[in-house]
């Protein structure tokens, strides 16, 4: 008895927690994201690794003489630039972007490039928040690239609304690195909430592309516009999962593994169920697609598998203690990756020689997608995720809170839509709302083929 008195019982206990809390964490490893998920098919897959290149070139000075060559048949045709803008072009107010129309692959793209550590404007796109700061479509999203995301729509409107018009047969795709994924999703948001400003644009010929995605909207929007945005993450990129806010992982950039370590533990005490229901925690935006290249306690690279899906609970919460955590951030890696992967797709299922099988695998994967976006949108209602929704408006708003009155009376244009409806809509009403036209839609397409 005197032996167990003289143990420090409470000491004890802590130490195995801590030393629990160790190995989970030392164990935990990317594959285990997304380990559930189903595999990203060739044809779903095919627009990543070109428009990696068209990020690349955003970053070039002169297209005709590129630093960075690409592979040869991979590169863009500079006759086909429509315009690229600079950080004199954008006053700072955005990060650089290039208008390229792809007439390949049917396309109006707009680039954005990442964060330039050396530009302090950058830096006040990603300082202009708070936490809970900016309401959007029934939502919270960063407020600073809201903000870049508007001042571009103003910037480009009417040069994209006489493209989409011109080309009725062509998509719209916003794509984006880093700091410019979290542009790319937000105005794709705002121009899916206002398409008559761009000649009343079907919500289907909107994409996005957020590539090493920024966390920048709440659950809600983020599965909501599952249908319009995809994220790509290579193996470890510490960004889309750490909900530590932007303008803290900047300012601390310079000590970012302690910063990453300390939030890693923090996250870990905090109950997955409080996360999801928090409203103001965000995520990275809209389908997830998970590059995988390495196993865990194996050394090398392996051939890389795409997995994707829209999850709800397990969405990139955790961060994978792993000394790839930066590197898998950069733009030339992803660029890479996803080209070697996409090779591997087709290498394995040949939809080049069997035009017949690409096209039943598209409408099996147009299916797919639909099935799982829906059972997303169920699971955040079961979770009780908070889904408040108001039916968009013609413009919405766009104005910095408290203002919001005095900048209507001056006839300012706006673009969010959280405030001018009052009557507002179930989740539930909002599924059956949706799917009823997305069924009725693929039936007719169906009937067309």
């Amino acid at each position: 008895m005197s032996i167990l008195c003289g143990i420090p019982l409470v000491e004890c206990v802590y130490c195995l927690a801590c030393a629990r809390w160790a190995w989970k964490r030392c164990l935990h490893t990317a594959g285990h994201d997304s380990e559930t998920w189903g595999f990203a098919t060739s044809e779903e897959f095919e627009p990543i690794p070109r428009l990696c290149r068209y990020i690349l070139s955003v970053y070039e000075d002169d297209l005709h003489q590129p630093l960075w060559a690409p592979p040869c048949g991979y590169g863009i045709n500079p006759d086909w630039l429509i315009h690229k803008k600079t950080y004199r072009d954008t006053s700072g107010r955005a990060p650089p972007y290039m208008l390229y129309l792809d007439h390949g692959h049917a396309d109006i793209v707009l680039a954005f490039r990442g964060l330039n550590l050396a530009k302090e404007s950058d830096y006040a796109v990603l300082l202009d928040n708070r936490l809970g700061k900016r309401k959007f479509d029934g939502g919270y999203v960063h407020n600073g690239l809201l903000k870049a995301a508007g001042w571009v729509l103003d910037a480009e409107c009417e040069v994209l609304r006489e493209l989409v018009e011109k080309h009725p047969n062509y998509t719209l795709t916003f794509v984006g690195h880093s700091l410019g994924s979290g542009v790319a999703a937000m105005l794709s948001m705002v121009v899916v909430q206002n398409s008559d400003r761009l000649g009343n644009i079907e919500r289907k010929r909107v994409r996005c592309y957020a590539i090493a995605p920024a966390r920048c909207m709440s659950l809600n929007l983020a599965v909501r516009y599952a249908d319009v945005i995809n994220s790509v993450v290579l193996q470890d990129d510490f960004l889309p999962r750490t909900a530590t806010p932007l303008e803290d992982i900047f300012k601390s950039l310079f000590c970012l593994p302690c910063l990453l370590c300390l939030r890693c533990m923090r996250d870990t005490c905090i109950p997955e169920e409080k996360m999801i229901r928090d409203p103001r925690r965000l995520y990275a935006p809209g389908r997830l697609y998970h590059i995988v290249e390495r196993k865990p306690f194996r050394m090398g690279r392996f051939p890389p598998v795409v997995r994707t899906a829209v999850p709800v609970d397990g969405r990139f919460e955790h961060i994978v203690l792993s000394c790839n955590a930066t590197s898998d951030h950069a733009i030339i890696w992803i660029e890479k990756e996803a080209q070697r992967a996409f090779d591997l797709m087709l290498e394995k299922d040949h939809t080049m020689e069997i035009p017949a099988k690409q096209k039943m695998e598209r409408q099996e994967t147009l299916t797919r997608h639909n099935h799982e976006y829906k059972a997303a949108l169920q699971r955040a209602v079961t979770l009780d995720v908070p889904h408040a929704y108001t039916p968009p408006s013609q413009y919405g708003t766009f104005d910095e809170e408290g203002d919001e009155s005095s900048k209507r009376s001056q006839g300012e244009p706006s673009f969010d839509s959280t405030n001018r409806s009052t009557v507002d809509e179930s989740w539930d009403e909002l599924i059956e709302r949706h799917f009823d036209k997305d069924d009725e839609h693929g039936s007719m397409v169906l009937k067309k083929e």
